[in-house]
Order: structure tokens, then sequence, then C-alpha cells
């Protein structure tokens, strides 16, 4: 009988961990588990109870004393680190160390979530056991890290075949994105996508883009490596409405138009248009003028009045030919201060580019300032002509050339006959009119839109005059492949040190420290 007495406090643990076993595995089942806790519980005191006499006689010794010590410098490590996990569960840091910081957002990404008002939730479609799904799990958990406002599940399209209906998935890899009443889906796991998505089902309202026609200038329609096709669907992925827009009637120009392009105008425009420009820009409108060398003039008169000067010239750059471009493709490398160019440390290519500089008479209500410059290696061609072309110091610029400016332009008030009316000018005036300029519209066609830093670049200066302060991007990061080269014997070395011999050290020390202190 005393046997089995003794046994009541391996049977009473073995019981207690049962019922924590079975109330994991049948949490449903509570019932049994509590009976197999309080079974456990009345044998481990039945047990203390027959055996007070020789338990006192332990907690005597000395070498209960050191165990129980031992006993509980681990238990409050234990709950140290049980305290540590949950405060870093709460509030957490994350540090990337890879060069080119892949496992972190880009700078566009976080500012959208930074300034993100309402609850995005995401919905994932992947089948469990994806290579998509830990790929899209890890993204989700970086952009929830930088926004609570960011809230994801993952489902698993077999198990739930309810919310495949309900949300019409067609296809393994689907994610929804919902935000009050919007909703869109992408099929992708790229940053870009995601981002995007967000983007869009938080926008207020799309803004809307108006692309120049009638003046042989460049077609948002047209997909050959001339054309804006890219251009397009670059700007409808950020959620702008883009349109094409003629001119000739000057109600076209309407007041729901965010952002007016005029890319490379090839023919005068008519004294109405110009009128209507003018009049868009003074009413707090947006107008990014893409000017090539030998364009309209009349272009180049009505920058004038704006404080923004282009010379009849191209610029000609000796680096762009040490980069597989010709002499007349000048890289841009010169950025000045200013939120298009923050934080932006890509080549630009301007092919067939003119010079754009201040003029030496802004207007007072003008702000003119240049962001991009050439290299110090180019200069800006008079005489081009000519069949051979060389720097001509006497009448060519030598660079650095600026080809790219942008304006603000503050409205005039003009006096008004009434209170009323004034209050109403004054709402009308505190918009400022923006102006871009670059020198070159060929730099963002399709040939060249994914050359280097030339797509993230127009988007900026775009998002920058639609006031998107949140979508000036820049490049994602790529990594860079990171190798060492071992030899055979090398490897081994390395195995064999950190496999075996390592671990058995540590295990030989530890079990000489036990040896010790039992002969003590």
């Amino acid at each position: 009988m005393r046997k089995i007495i003794n046994t009541f406090n391996y049977i009473g643990i073995s019981l207690i961990i049962l019922s924590l076993f079975a109330l994991k595995i049948w949490p449903y089942k509570k019932i049994y588990a509590l009976i197999l806790g309080i079974l456990g519980l009345v044998l481990l005191i039945c047990y203390i109870f027959f055996n007070l006499s020789q338990l006192k006689e332990t907690l005597k010794r000395k070498s209960f004393i050191y165990s129980g010590n031992l006993i509980i410098i681990i238990i409050l490590v234990l709950g140290i680190l049980v305290v540590l996990n949950y405060l870093s569960s709460r509030h957490h840091w994350r540090f990337d160390l890879t060069e080119g910081k892949i496992h972190s957002l880009s700078d566009q990404s976080v500012k959208v979530l930074k300034n993100l008002k309402k609850e995005v939730q995401i919905k994932a479609f992947f089948r469990e056991g994806s290579f998509q799904r830990s790929k899209m799990e890890d993204l989700l958990k970086i952009y929830a890290y930088h926004s609570k406002k960011i809230k994801y599940e993952f489902i698993d399209p077999d198990k739930n075949p309810g919310l495949v209906k309900r949300y019409d998935i067609l296809q393994d890899g689907t994610t929804v994105f919902e935000c009050g009443d919007k909703d869109t889906r992408i099929t992708s796991t790229s940053e870009e996508d995601i981002t995007n998505a967000i983007i869009k089902i938080t926008r207020e309202k799309k803004k809307v883009i108006a692309f120049l026609e009638g003046h042989g200038e460049k077609s948002i329609e047209d997909d050959s490596e001339f054309g804006y096709s890219k251009v397009k669907n670059e700007l409808q992925k950020l959620g702008y409405e883009v349109r094409k827009i003629v001119l000739a009637l000057k109600e076209n120009l309407k007041d729901d138009i965010s952002l007016l392009v005029i890319p490379g105008v090839r023919k005068d425009l008519l004294p109405q248009e110009i009128e209507a420009i003018e009049d868009f820009i003074s009413k707090g409108g947006r107008v990014f003028f893409m000017v090539d060398p030998e364009d309209s003039q009349t272009v180049v008169s009505l920058l004038k009045k704006y404080g923004i000067k282009l010379e009849r010239d191209i610029v000609v750059d000796t680096v762009s030919r040490l980069l597989g471009g010709d002499y007349f493709m000048p890289v841009v490398s010169q950025y000045e201060s200013h939120t298009i160019t923050e934080k932006f440390r890509y080549a630009t290519f301007f092919p067939l580019a003119r010079s754009v500089d201040k003029s030496d008479s802004i207007p007072e209500n003008v702000t003119v300032n240049i962001i991009a410059k050439t290299s110090p290696n180019s200069w800006a061609e008079k005489n081009f002509k000519e069949a051979h072309i060389t720097f001509n110091p006497k009448e060519d610029r030598q660079g650095p050339i600026p080809v790219a400016v942008v304006a603000e332009i503050k409205g005039e008030s003009k006096t008004e006959e009434t209170k009323e009316e004034k209050k109403e000018e004054t709402e009308a005036t505190k918009k400022e009119g923006r102006i871009a300029v670059f020198g070159d519209s060929d730099f963002v066609t399709n040939n060249y839109y994914n050359l280097s830093g030339n797509g993230n670049l127009f988007l900026n200066t775009v998002n920058w005059l639609t006031e998107e302060a949140d979508l000036i991007s820049i490049q994602p990061k790529t990594s860079s492949p990171r190798t060492i080269h071992l030899t055979p014997q090398q490897g081994r070395i390395i195995f064999f040190t950190s496999v075996i011999i390592i671990p058995a050290f540590i295990l030989l020390l530890g079990i000489s420290i036990w040896i010790r202190r039992r002969k003590k």
C-alpha cells in the first residue's frame, strides 16, 4: 500500500498535464479535462498528507535548499522571458539589416500607411502551404506593423466555400481589399500592387489627369515605343482617372480636372487655348509641360509669363556615351532640394532635351525652382543643325544644364463690388497654381519609361502637382546576391566545428560541473 501512495505524486502530475492537453485538443469537452485535473490535484494532496513528516525532513536538507533556489531562479527567468515576450508582441520594433533593405517597405508605401484615416480590411484567399501565401503573409505583417488601420486574415478557399462564393473568388491567390463601401482585388503578391490597392479604396474620389491632344502630342492610347500607354497604365494604378482633352473649346477645361499634361506640342496653340490655360492656372490649376527642342513657340511665350525661360538649344552630354547612349541623351544626376526629388537618388535619361531655366525677371506672385540638372560634362548646343557638333565657348552654355523646373503661382485678388463676391474670390485664390516644365517629352514614352528612374521622376512630379504627397515614390528596392564560395575542406571544417566540436564541448563542460557538484 505504501508503494502505491508514493506514486500518487507522479500519477497526479501526469493527470494534470493530461487535463491541459485534453483542454487544448478537445476544447468543446471541458468537463473531461476538469475531471482529470481535479483527480490529479486530489492525488497530489493525498501524497503530501501521507508523506508530511518525510517531506519536512527533506525540506531541511542542504541539497533541497540548493535545488529549491535553482528552481526559483529558473521560474524567475522564465517569468521575465514571458513578460518580455508579451511586451515585444504588443510593442515591437523591426530592424532591416540587409544592404538593399529588401525586408522593408518603400518610402511611398510607408507614407500611404501613415496617412490612413480609415480601417482597411484585407482578405487573402490562399491555399495552405502555398509559397505565394508565405510571401504575402510576410508583406502584410510589415504593412500591419506600420499602421494599426491594416487588418488582414488568410482564408483557405478549400475550407471556406461560403466566403469563396460570397466574394466571387475565381483564382487561388486572390486578395480582396475593403474600406467602407469600396473594394478592390489583386492576384499578385507585389508591394506595388498592394499599396496601389490601398490607395484606390481609401481615396475620397479619383483625381482627373487630362492629356492635351490636337497639336501633334504623344497619345496615351498609343502602345508603340513612342506612345504614352504605359504612362496611362501607371497613373491608373495609382487611382487617377486619365483622359484626353481638346482645347479648341475653352469649356472643355472643366473644374474637375486636377492636372493638365501638355506633352510635346508640335503645332502652335490657338489664342483661345492659351487663354484657357492661363485662366486655368490663375484659378489654382496645375499644368505639366514637357517641351522638346523646336517645339511650338507659343508654349515658350506662355511660360515666359511665369518666369520660365526655354532657350532654342539641345543638350549634349559626353557621359551618356559611356553609359551606352548617344551624345543627345543627357544623364540627369543632380537634383535640387524639393519635395519631388526628396530621397530620389536615381539617374534619369532625357533623349533629345532642351534647357529649361529661370527667367531673369520673375513675377512677384511666382516662385520658380530648378529641380534637375545634367552633368558638368554636358553643354547646351545652339547650332545643333551642323553636321559635327562641338562645344563653342562663345555661343554654347557649359553644364550642368537645368532641364526641369517647377513654379508655384499665387492668385491675385481683384477688387470686388460686394463682400459676398470678395469672400468667394478669396476662397478661389487660396489654392496656388502649380507648373512643372521638363525639357523633354520622350523620357516617359513606352521605350524609356522603365529606364533607370525616368518613370519614378514623372510620377513624383505628377503627385506633387496634384498634391498627393503620400504618393511621392522612389524605385522599389532590389536584393543583390551575397554568396560565399568554400572549398570542400573549408566546408568540412565549418561543419565539424559548429555541429560537433562546439556542442560536444558544451555538453562535456555541463557534465563535469554536474559531477563535481554531486561529489560535494
